[in-house]
């Protein structure tokens, strides 16, 4: 069918599109969160990691995805891979819960160990500047910066390079081909 070639086709250049990153721009490592127990955290700490930075929710049709990703995140992390989860608020009301209880509920259903994030907005005036920098580094569809859904993801190089950015629809899979290049 021609939308599935078409479809294929455009996640394949999304994936493979040439960074928009110039050396005037910060990097990753110049940004701070704080994790989701309060705690200021710089992502310094993860200088010369292959980092998968997502925005997920608890009650999203993707929501499922943590089970993969802390999959990915155990076999890759004595390699030098980490992923980052920053709940997110701001599509469909998919992650209204405290971050008390997020944290509870990705760690009780999913085992969840990498780690979260507070919540945070990826768009609009009061986004998070780590997710910002992300947007302008690698723009989505047509070059539009906004975040359509939860479960976004961003491919970190070890040298802080935003690699790609992944629909929230990308199999875990063809993430993971990309994350084995990169280590």
């Amino acid at each position: 069918v021609w939308w599935q070639r078409t479809s294929v086709k455009l996640k394949r250049d999304i994936l493979n599109a040439p960074s928009t990153q110039t050396s005037n721009h910060p990097s990753i490592y110049d940004f701070t969160a704080r994790r989701i127990q309060g705690q200021e955290e710089r992502l310094e700490k993860y200088r010369g990691q292959v980092l998968l930075i997502v925005n997920v929710a608890s009650q999203c049709v993707f929501t499922s995805q943590y089970r993969g990703l802390q999959a990915m995140y155990e076999k890759y992390c004595d390699r030098g891979f980490t992923i980052l989860g920053f709940p997110c608020n701001q599509f469909g009301n998919q992650e209204a819960a405290s971050e008390e209880h997020i944290e509870g509920f990705c760690t009780l259903n999913y085992g969840v160990t990498f780690p979260m994030f507070a919540k945070v907005d990826v768009n609009g005036p009061n986004a998070h500047p780590l997710f910002v920098y992300l947007k302008a580094a690698r723009p989505g569809l047509f070059g539009t910066e906004s975040i359509k859904w939860n479960f976004t993801k961003f491919l970190i190089s070890r040298d802080g390079s935003v690699v790609a950015r992944i629909f929230g629809t990308t199999k875990l899979s063809e993430i993971e081909r990309r994350i084995e290049q990169l280590l």
